[in-house]
């Protein structure tokens, strides 16, 4: 479903990426893992069109979308969940998740998208009317993740999806990636600092250092390798 081939991404005279290349079938859930500054969320910003590429080529779901923009990546069924959720703190649970169906004209379907992120995170069903900079951080991802979904995607980016969230809800969280992803058949591509959850929930993993992916493997097999335990899963 996501082909990169040789991605290369500069801020200025910094080379932030250099010749990435990975893939993801549908129907996967793949996770890229490694230090903070090791090009993660790079690479999720240039495949959502927010970060121009220098070089290199990326397909998703048979369309070269290395040059074309955001909203046009979305309405091809791609949908990117940011590193801090960028909610529209100021609004309330249910005018965020309208703006996460802007590109939708059916109404049906709608609110098929609605019953399903209720039914996925029933806690955004009883906050509908609260203004989303007051939910704990915990419910501010699951906003923004229900966001995402009413955009009806084949394809789902996640950056970060455990920071700032406490250790509890952290795992619940989780739960909801990998039933998204097993219930409803939308393939994802996951960043996350947490190594070992990332890992357990993923089918294969890529690991990046300085912009480079160095290691890539089966996410059972990465969990077993001796510089991957040691670097990014304690031991």
């Amino acid at each position: 479903m996501l082909e990169i081939k040789q991605l290369l991404v500069r801020y200025g005279a910094i080379t932030a990426l250099h010749d990435v290349s990975l893939s993801v079938k549908a129907g996967e859930i793949v996770t890229l893992i490694g230090a903070n500054g090791a090009g993660k969320t790079t690479a999720l910003r240039a495949i959502s069109g927010l970060q121009p590429a220098a070089g290199g080529q990326i397909l998703f779901d048979g369309h070269d979308i290395s040059k074309i923009p955001s909203h046009e990546i979305v309405r091809l069924g791609l949908s990117h969940v940011p590193e801090g959720r960028m909610i529209f703190a100021n609004l309330t649970v249910a005018e965020n998740l309208q703006m996460g169906a802007f590109l939708q004209r059916d109404g049906d379907a709608i609110e098929r998208e609605r019953t399903f992120v209720f039914t996925t995170f029933p806690r955004l069903k009883e906050r509908l009317k609260q203004v989303a900079g007051t939910l704990s951080g915990g419910e501010q991802q699951m906003l923004a993740i229900g966001r995402a979904l009413m955009g009806r995607p084949k394809f789902l980016m996640l950056d970060e999806p455990s920071l700032g969230i406490a250790p509890l809800l952290v795992r619940t969280i989780f739960e909801k990636i990998v039933e998204i992803n097993r219930t409803h058949g939308i393939t994802i591509l996951l960043v996350e600092q947490n190594a070992n959850l990332a890992l357990e929930v993923s089918q294969r993993g890529y690991v990046l250092e300085t912009g480079r992916v160095i290691l890539q493997d089966q996410s059972s097999a990465l969990r077993q390798n001796p510089q991957v335990k040691s670097a990014y899963l304690g031991g």
